[in-house]
């Protein structure tokens, strides 16, 4: 027979226990709904890194970069690991950018996860741009922003018919970063300047014929082709190159159609070579053909100071380094959230939804050249250490 006092004892121990126990629980499901934003995984001879936000595009956050970063680190050091692979959940998106909402109240509020969020989004970029290990982007669906920053600077990219790649971050008071100043201007003839000032979109098979993309595959057989690289033994680069090629080859979709932008690259190429907005539109003008029209129609849409800081971005970008670039896109994104288009953009496009910022400075000719030296000027307490 028990006692009272005892039996007092035991069940507050029990209660104790018990309260312990769905602590523990709570902090495991809690660690688990973090870490489950992308999922890490070793399989076969690969190390696969899926983005895990389905019903939000797969938007990147700090929390996923944080998860990423060691473990692409630790794979690229692990012998056992031959390739990563890099891949969104859902079908509907790889991965639609940044999750810019959460970064522009931050910043509004002078909190530091702004700065934390693109130093450690860049360093991300840097190491998948020199990671030793063959890096292997299934870039399907939205592909935007932040998306591209973790795809396009890895060694083999995949497109299917479903991708849709865009820049579009002049029309939020952004400028295409995540190294867009060093890709950008490396694509043919003046296409990545008219796709960074534009925020053209680009889909299916262009996105390869654009040079975004490496390969394009069918979307139907991208689920076979992983696991036939997770089946290669001790693969070298070349052994993974064959595979993708061998898929490559055999797709079909739209392999005869010509490049969307194909008949238009003479115009982009005149009109684009300008080393100032002004002149750009000027000789979109000039030229007055209905593309050229079209493409001044939606350049006068887009933030003044945005335009002018990714023209100088991509021009200063074309002979730096990834990490040249990057550390000066650390810099710009800084002065990007102390000003006041990214946040209006961000409002309009995401919050209140009218479409309709307003942008400060109203105009191009209201940014001189002083304010745009002011975005590139060098602050060292704002450097990026890669």
């Amino acid at each position: 027979m028990v006692l009272p006092e005892a039996w007092s004892f035991m069940c507050r121990f029990n209660s104790f226990k018990r309260t312990n126990i769905i602590l523990q629980h709570l902090r495991r499901s809690m660690h688990m709904d973090a870490a489950g934003e992308v999922l890490l995984e070793r399989r076969g001879c690969a190390g696969v890194i899926t983005l895990n936000r389905p019903k939000f595009l797969n938007a990147l956050n700090l929390n996923m970069i944080r998860h990423i970063y060691p473990q692409l680190k630790n794979w690229e050091q692990d012998p056992e690991t031959f390739l990563i692979i890099i891949k969104g959940a859902g079908g509907k998106a790889f991965c639609s950018g940044g999750d810019i909402r959460v970064i522009s109240e931050a910043g509004r509020a002078n909190q530091k996860i702004a700065q934390d969020f693109f130093r450690e989004e860049y360093r991300l970029n840097n190491a998948i741009g020199s990671c030793q290990k063959p890096y292997v982007a299934l870039i399907h669906g939205i592909t935007m922003g932040g998306g591209v920053g973790v795809s396009v600077h890895g060694q083999f990219r995949v497109a299917t018919e479903k991708s849709l790649f865009a820049m579009p971050e002049t029309a939020i008071g952004l400028f295409p970063d995540v190294g867009g100043g060093y890709f950008l201007p490396r694509l043919q003839g003046k296409l990545g300047y008219f796709l960074a000032l534009t925020g053209f979109r680009l889909k299916g098979r262009d996105v390869y014929a654009a040079g975004i993309a490496t390969h394009f595959v069918d979307s139907e057989k991208l689920g076979m082709l992983e696991e036939d690289l997770i089946a290669l033994k001790s693969p070298s680069k070349e052994n993974i190159a064959d595979v993708l090629e061998a898929y490559h080859t055999k797709s079909k979709i739209d392999q005869d159609k010509s490049f969307i932008l194909e008949e238009h690259m003479d115009k982009i190429n005149s009109c684009f070579s300008a080393n100032t907005v002004e002149q750009i539109i000027e000789n979109l003008q000039q030229d007055g053909s209905s593309f050229a029209l079209e493409q001044l129609k939606v350049i006068n849409k887009m933030s003044p100071t945005s335009l002018k800081i990714t023209l100088r971005q991509l021009m200063e970008g074309s002979s730096k380094t990834l990490q040249e670039v990057l550390i000066m896109e650390y810099r710009l994104s800084q002065a990007c959230m102390g000003g006041h288009d990214f946040h209006e953009g961000v409002r309009a496009v995401l919050i209140d939804k009218d479409q309709s910022p307003k942008w400060k400075p109203a105009n191009l000719k209201e940014v001189t050249e002083e304010d745009l030296n002011s975005y590139f000027k060098s602050l060292a307490s704002n450097d990026l250490k890669l």
